[in-house]
């Protein structure tokens, strides 16, 4: 009789045929391959990436997006009709060491573990001498900024608090019961801070975030975008401040607007690259057309949260540099 299924790993993936398989063959070697079914969504890739999956890899299942839904969009359509007790993340530019499953898995197990929503993984950064971090989970900085905690620290002086206020969607396990209350990914966010607002939800309804430090991946950090594209600087400005909108006390808001609009200002009187520097004014432009829906958002969020709102601030500065 074969095993059970205990996770759904999503691996979602645009154009990323050159980095499939050095993160599906991760996938391949884990200690629990039998319990796990591996789904890697296709954000409409047109660089023989549906080839190579039916080539080599014709036991992991295929989900076909009609068009890019982007990291959030295509993670909430791989969870659609979750049936497994977890669910997996795996950027598709990064790897899992054999075992790593299996130990964030056992996070959730065991008393004292039953709210446990979502566990997340030591990742580390390819290519740098001495080896760095990219994340042992996500804070909040004093400014509101979602960023990983112990970015480019060395290995070995990085946090070991198992208590970090978000999970990092890069390398982490998710608590089904846990999406089934507070709910997914919003695919609206697109990319970036969707594992930010997500950690927020369930925060607020009472669910905590562990640091597994036992379970391991590596990341080529930004592969897919890069952080001095326009495509990133427009979705983390706009998505930064929906987040912080929807979710902050409203101080810290203020805070983070004025850090992005100041940022703006300096891009302007810097003459930065123009592509970048229009592409945060327009972030900031669509998050103020939207700012009537988002507080809409935000009465709706916190109305019924088990967990006040100053109570989830008290992470922010928390464990950030």
């Amino acid at each position: 009789m074969p095993p059970a299924v205990a996770a759904r790993v999503v691996v979602v993936t645009w154009n990323g045929a050159h980095l499939l398989p050095a993160c599906l063959d991760s996938l391949e070697s884990q200690t629990v391959r039998d319990s796990l079914d591996v789904v890697v969504v296709d954000n409409a890739s047109q660089d023989g990436t549906a080839e190579l999956l039916a080539d080599r890899y014709p036991g992991v299942r295929v989900v076909r997006a009609p068009r890019n839904l982007g990291f959030a969009g295509g993670a909430a359509l791989g969870m659609r009709d979750r049936t497994t007790e977890h669910v997996v993340l795996l950027n598709n530019d990064a790897t899992f060491a054999p075992d790593a499953v299996e130990v964030l898995l056992g996070a959730f197990d065991g008393p004292g573990n039953e709210r446990v929503g979502a566990a997340t993984a030591r990742i580390l950064l390819t290519g740098t001498e001495p080896v760095l971090v990219n994340s042992t989970g996500n804070v909040l900085t004093a400014q509101g900024a979602g960023t990983d905690r112990d970015y480019r620290r060395p290995l070995g002086t990085e946090s070991t608090d198992p208590d970090v206020f978000g999970f990092c969607g890069g390398a982490a396990a998710l608590r089904r019961e846990m999406l089934d209350d507070v709910g997914g990914f919003d695919p609206t966010l697109f990319l970036y801070y969707e594992d930010t607002d997500l950690s927020w939800r369930m925060r607020a309804a009472g669910w905590s975030v562990r640091y597994v430090p036992g379970a391991q991946a590596v990341h080529e950090h930004a592969a897919s975008s890069g952080t001095d594209s326009p495509v990133f600087r427009y979705y983390n400005t706009r998505n930064s401040l929906v987040v912080l909108t929807r979710h902050a006390p409203a101080a810290l808001v203020a805070r983070s607007v004025g850090r992005q609009s100041a940022g703006l200002f300096r891009a302007v009187v810097r003459r930065s690259t123009a592509g970048t520097t229009r592409a945060r004014a327009r972030g900031l432009a669509h998050y103020v057309g939207r700012l009537p829906r988002t507080l809409g958002e935000r009465r709706r969020l916190w109305r019924d949260a088990t967990v006040t709102r100053s109570t989830v601030a008290q992470y922010v500065g928390r464990g950030a540099a």
